[in-house]
């Protein structure tokens, strides 16, 4: 019998298979060169393209409102309250009444004062001038009583002599004239207390000293009794009611001085040596924070609180401060402490072996596909990026972990954040 002859169709489809099979062949072949290549080139790991930018170290903490001078203000006498002439809050000038305490006794101590001046002044004046004049005519009456006297011991010696008189007549004229010139002996000696630079005159001016000293203490005394403010300023805390019974060096208002606020913070030591004097920053209240503020360092303390482990630092503000700034108030404050304008810089997780306080580091550069090690040097660094001073170039590109020196990699580029 005779074989039917093939048809085309039958020899299309016995084709089949060997074209599949071709197929899968080279998909495996292709997918084997490709595995082979990426293998070649190694894992992806992440990367940064190093270009220049500029870079901002700032340190921020929190701080509070306060003015150069508060001062307390009290009592320097014990006495009751009469009148609180002052509200907290409320603005005060210099001189104004704060509290005013109870006057009727000191008052009635500065008119017994003032009398007792008067009566030591008429005294000083009558002896400036009556008893000068009495002294003076009873020294004169006196040199005119000596010179009776002698008269008549010189008459009464020549008529003793004579046999006219007895001696004990003359003996008695000695005795008057003794007698006289005691008695002008003691009117010159009271003319001379009475006269300028005499005791009498010096006792009289003593007593009236320490009258017009006794007078000028009761009004001490009582102008004590008004309490006022030392200088313009505004009423922080008002501790004081009418009728209490105060005593000397309780502070009875707390005043804030006028002056320009300043803002002082307690800084962690450990931060001292980002700190200048004259460094810029910025300040913000928490209830404000639309409204920065412009400030300075102006002081930085030069001891550390040990129990705290702080320093005290002061800032002032650049410009007059808002009406909400108010004392005791809580702000947020960052100060600059380092700038770089034109800086390559590097997100910390680049650099390795990099220890605190040294500028030593090293990075893993792209090179040829490869991770090389290449040693750098760092400047100013942040909590999140470093400048590099030597060691790489711009362009350069650095990878990040997880990316091991000697391993051949591919870059993907990451986005690098602000620097600030």
């Amino acid at each position: 019998m005779n074989q039917p002859a093939s048809t085309p169709a039958t020899s299309s489809v016995a084709r089949r298979p060997a074209r599949w099979w071709l197929a899968c062949a080279a998909v495996v072949v292709l997918v084997g060169a490709v595995w082979g290549v990426q293998k070649w080139r190694g894992p992806q790991v992440p990367a940064v393209q190093v270009h220049a930018q500029s870079l901002v170290r700032t340190l921020q903490f929190s701080a509070r409102v306060e003015t150069r001078s508060r001062v307390g203000v009290g009592s320097t006498v014990v006495g009751r309250v009469e009148r609180v002439a002052v509200r907290e809050g409320d603005a005060v000038d210099a001189g104004q009444l704060l509290v005013q305490l109870e006057q009727t006794e000191l008052q009635a101590a500065l008119q017994q004062s003032q009398a007792s001046l008067e009566q030591a002044q008429a005294q000083l004046a009558n002896v400036r001038t009556n008893s000068r004049i009495g002294n003076q005519a009873q020294v004169a009456q006196s040199q005119a009583s000596v010179m009776q006297a002698q008269s008549d011991w010189m008459r009464n010696q020549k008529l003793v002599q004579q046999g006219f008189l007895s001696q004990a007549t003359l003996d008695e004229k000695r005795k008057a004239l003794q007698i006289a010139q005691a008695q002008l002996q003691a009117a010159q000696a009271q003319a001379a207390a009475s006269a300028d630079g005499g005791a009498e005159l010096k006792a009289a001016q003593a007593q009236a000293g320490q009258a017009q000293a006794a007078l000028s203490v009761a009004r001490a005394k009582l102008d004590q009794t008004r309490i006022t403010a030392p200088s313009q300023g505004k009423v922080l805390l008002r501790d004081v009611e009418p009728g209490q019974i105060v005593q000397p060096g309780t502070a009875l208002l707390q005043l804030a001085l006028e002056g320009p606020a300043l803002i002082v913070a307690q800084v962690d030591e450990r931060f001292l040596d980002q700190l200048r004097e004259g460094q810029s920053a910025q300040v913000v209240a928490d209830a404000f924070a639309d409204q920065p503020l412009a400030a300075r360092v102006v002081s930085i303390a030069p001891s550390v609180d040990a129990q705290r482990g702080a320093v005290e630092v002061k800032l002032a503000l650049d410009a007059a401060p808002p009406a909400f700034l108010r004392e005791d108030m809580t702000l947020s404050v960052a100060v600059e402490t380092g700038r770089a304008a034109q800086a390559l810089v590097l997100p910390l997780q680049a650099l390795q072996g990099a220890r605190a306080g040294s500028l030593q580091a090293q990075v893993l550069l792209l090179v040829d596909g490869k991770a090389t090690a290449q040693p750098v040097q760092v400047g100013l660094r942040t909590l999140e990026a470093a400048e590099v001073t030597q060691g790489l170039k711009a362009g350069d590109t650095v990878l990040l972990p997880p990316a091991t020196a000697d391993q051949r990699v591919r870059a993907q580029l990451q986005l690098q954040g602000g620097a600030d």
